[in-house]
Formats: C-alpha cells, sequence, structure tokens
C-alpha cells in the first residue's frame, strides 16, 4: 500500500505511516521509531477494533516518554548507572532515569526517523545506521528490522543487525495491548500465562539484583493463566518496587521460536499468543501511564489500561556475567523474532 505522509518532526524530517493488511489482521507502522500505531483485529461477532495504544499525532509521540508501540534500541531496559565495561574499557552513557540509562537513552532507536528498505502490502523492512558513539555505545550499528503478516493472524518482528566494534545491543518491541480495544479502560481482567518458572528480581531502583526468584507461590506465577488484577494490588515487595507488573520473566527455552505467553481478554473474546526467540520477556503493565497522555483514540491514559509483553534480552545484562550475553561483535550477526497471534476464543 502507499505510505500516507504523517508529519514532520521537530527538527523537519518527513515521517511516513505505512499499512500492512493481510485478511483479518491491518497492521499500521510509522517508519518515525518503528511504531505500532495501530493494530486493528475482530472481536467474537467480527467488530474489527485498534487493540494498541498510542498517540494522537507525531507530536503526541515527540512528547511522550511511554514509547508507544516503538522500537527500542540500542540497549531496552535499564543498565545500572549508564556504564558498563566491555573488554576492558568502561563505557558512559546519558543516564535519562534517574542514575541510570532507560531504553537506549534520551536519544534511543524509538527517536530516530528510519529509512525504508522495502515495503508491500503485507511486510515492511526499517533500516538504521547507529554510529560509533551513539548514546555513549561503541561501534558503528547497522540494524534492519522487518515487520510482515504471514498469515491473516498474526504479526511478525524480525530483527537483525552487525556492528564494526564490539558492542552491547538490546532490541525489543513496546507495544501496549489492550484486547478489549484502545481506550476501553483497565486491561487488569485480561488472564495472562507465561511459559516461566523464574523472574529477575529488582532493587529500589528497578535495577536487578542478580537473583532469579522462583514464580511458585508469588502474586508472578502465571504458569496458569491468571487475570493480571488477581495478585496486582498483593503487598508484595517487588510489586511494590515496580508499582505493578515491570519485570523480566526468564523465559524456557533456549534460541528457538517458541510460545512465551498468552493473554485473553473475556468481554471481547480476543486472544493473543506472543512467540519468540528471545531469552527474557518483560512484563509490563502500563504503571507509569498517569492520566496526561492523550490517546490515539482521544481519551485520557491511566495505569493499568494495557500490558506490555516486551521480548529481550536481559537488563543490565553488561553488568551481570552470569546473564544470557547481549555482546554483539564484529562477523556476528544478531538476530531475533517475535511474533504476535490473534484470534478468537
Amino acid at each position: 500500500m502507499t505510505p500516507e505522509p504523517y508529519g514532520r518532526t521537530k527538527n523537519g524530517q518527513p515521517v511516513a505511516r505505512h499499512t500492512l493488511a493481510r485478511g483479518r489482521l491491518t497492521v499500521r507502522i510509522l517508519d518515525y521509531g518503528g511504531i505500532v500505531s495501530a493494530i486493528e483485529t475482530p472481536d467474537r461477532t467480527g467488530r474489527r477494533t485498534n487493540v494498541v495504544l498510542g498517540a494522537m499525532d507525531l507530536a503526541g509521540y515527540e512528547a511522550s516518554d511511554a514509547h508507544f508501540g516503538a522500537l527500542i534500541g540500542r540497549y531496552a531496559n535499564r543498565i545500572a548507572h549508564g556504564r558498563f565495561s566491555l573488554d576492558g574499557q568502561v563505557h558512559d552513557l546519558p543516564r535519562n532515569e534517574g542514575d541510570n540509562t532507560m531504553h537506549g537513552g534520551p536519544a534511543g532507536f524509538d527517536r530516530k526517523v528510519w529509512r525504508v528498505e522495502s515495503a508491500t502490502g503485507t511486510d515492511l523492512t526499517l533500516a538504521h545506521r547507529s554510529p560509533d558513539g551513539d548514546q555513549g555505545f561503541p561501534g558503528t550499528l547497522d540494524v534492519r528490522v522487518t515487520y510482515a503478516l504471514p498469515d491473516d493472524e498474526t504479526l511478525s518482528i524480525t530483527y537483525a543487525a552487525e556492528t564494526d566494534r564490539p558492542t552491547v545491543l538490546n532490541l525489543t518491541n513496546h507495544s501496549y495491548f489492550n484486547l478489549a480495544g484502545e481506550g476501553a479502560g483497565d486491561a487488569l481482567d485480561h488472564v495472562v500465562g507465561i511459559a516461566a518458572d523464574a523472574y529477575l528480581a529488582v532493587d529500589a531502583d528497578q535495577i536487578p539484583t542478580g537473583e532469579r526468584c522462583a514464580v511458585a507461590g508469588t502474586p508472578f506465577d502465571f504458569r496458569t493463566p491468571t487475570a493480571l488484577g488477581a495478585r496486582i494490588r498483593a503487598a508484595d515487595r517487588q510489586l511494590i518496587r515496580g508499582h505493578g507488573y515491570d519485570h523480566t520473566f526468564v523465559l524456557r527455552g533456549a534460541g528457538g521460536l517458541r510460545t512465551v505467553a498468552t493473554a485473553h481478554d473475556p468481554s471481547s473474546g480476543r486472544h493473543l499468543t506472543v512467540a519468540t526467540t528471545q531469552p527474557g520477556l518483560q512484563l509490563y503493565t502500563a504503571n507509569m501511564l498517569d492520566g496526561t497522555a492523550t490517546g490515539s483514540g482521544g481519551g485520557l491514559y491511566r495505569a493499568g489500561d494495557a500490558v506490555c509483553f516486551e521480548a529481550q534480552g536481559f537488563p543490565d545484562a553488561p553488568n551481570h556475567p552470569d546473564f544470557p550475553s547481549t555482546v554483539l561483535r564484529p562477523g556476528e550477526s544478531f538476530s531475533a523474532v517475535t511474533t504476535y497471534r490473534f484470534t478468537v476464543a
């Protein structure tokens, strides 16, 4: 489909919106930040609705710190004290969440206009070159991300990257899902399952302590699908630190594409299945939305109005040698795949 003009950034760069469509599924993507601005899919009655949160317009995306639907890099999630050591060299990054670096820094990949490398009605490939020293990270990094609709139920996101110097890399998509529909209120009645026996404990700054905690007997046990709201207000130290769920789950299996999470909205019948090759899944219940952000449908977003399933490497892994490595070296190719399948049950 022909891309639609979507305005210009504050520094004058033109932005376009690209629409992918196949059967019952329509996905709209901005080349600014690689943002998934809409996913339209039917409910049990056949009524199609957008099921992801977003901003009203480009200015809204630029002004927001919520990262609605965006590609996150170079390093998704948090790096403690904005610093890591690689091959004996210390790299300092800009701090944009207290003393820590969050989602790649204040000018991460979600703030860039990506180059369209190829596009059809069912797939879109965006590319970006991140120069050596970008947000403090070493090496020139070439990244390609392909969005595709392999069938009329599935959005697939494939990540690829190469570097000319040793660096660290953690890429994800930050879509906020409400399967009842954008603007439908909170998503705490969504019944969620996660294929994980452990999660990463965090400190008061939401930095991993290094401890992998068993989910058994805790509010983090989603091995049997459970409503998000069933235990979110439990007097649990980790829930207090995250202001709700904002934690990385240690996924079962390694390397291959496997189902790692499900979500079901009883009111609409929509069902989401998440599969990934990544080792971790950040479950985030939109805790920082505070009623000041105007959404794409014109309403105000509040905490709990969506749930994010951010498939990724572990946060702060460069500072935890026992975590799965996020180091990328010259001659190596980073690759990862995450899929989101929408059905009705």
